[in-house]
């Protein structure tokens, strides 16, 4: 039996608060996005990228060197081997792939539950890999924020793990589409992925054109994401 991925109703009240939260999280992510508030969620964002880079490079039989996200928002990953042009795109695309997992997770508890555990793994084992103190500080402070909203999710009448879930995911999102416009149209990174992308591809394409495209992808993957958690909250 095929899956239907029909949207066949809308709007009940659960999917209306699903589109009510997302509302608000952007508006809020938007408000406050040059704020220290948000910085950690910024660096999560940028840890997922960077670990993107890495099971690019896993899968295409590479090796993994180390990983590094700075308090300035911005990440290397050390590779060693794999397919070099698959591993590039991994990071902007990645990145923006997670958020749409993590917004489709928080649709139920037991896939927000999921998630979060997954959240936890991943930050566990980039730990024993991480290159400098922030990444780690990150790794830690994570896996406790995470680990208590989980416990309370759990003892307490606070049920707030599919919002937080959701939070993250819209970031990530929303970050993935901004680094792509800020490191390529706003201020041209000429050591960024999609230039170095550029100057391996035959395709007449430069960094900016690659950016464009992988921002559509991106965007893509947002709309995905909103339409898909629609039709499992149907």
């Amino acid at each position: 039996m095929n899956p239907n991925w029909e949207l066949k109703g809308c709007c009940q009240h659960d999917q209306v608060m699903f589109l009510a939260t997302i509302g608000v999280f952007t508006v809020v992510i938007l408000a406050l996005w040059r704020t220290f508030l948000l910085t950690p969620f910024k660096l999560i964002t940028v840890f997922l990228h960077e670990a993107s880079h890495a099971i690019a490079c896993k899968l295409t039989c590479g090796e993994v060197e180390g990983i590094q996200v700075h308090a300035n928002e911005g990440g290397v990953t050390q590779t060693r081997g794999g397919i070099y042009w698959l591993i590039l795109p991994a990071g902007y695309l990645g990145s923006s792939f997670w958020g749409m997992v993590l917004i489709l997770a928080s649709t139920n508890l037991l896939t927000a539950r999921i998630a979060a555990g997954c959240l936890i793994l991943s930050l566990l084992i980039v730990l024993f890999i991480a290159k400098n103190w922030t990444l780690r500080g990150l790794c830690i402070g994570f896996i406790i924020f995470i680990a208590v909203v989980w416990l309370l999710q759990e003892m307490t009448k606070v049920r707030i793990l599919r919002y937080i879930i959701l939070f993250i995911g819209v970031m990530n999102s929303l970050f993935s589409v901004y680094d792509i416009y800020d490191d390529l149209i706003s201020r041209r990174v000429h050591s960024s992925d999609a230039e170095k992308f550029a100057e391996l591809c035959p395709c007449p394409c430069n960094g900016v054109a690659w950016g464009v495209i992988w921002g559509m992808i991106s965007f893509i993957f947002l709309c995905g994401a909103i339409y898909l958690g629609l039709v499992i909250l149907s």
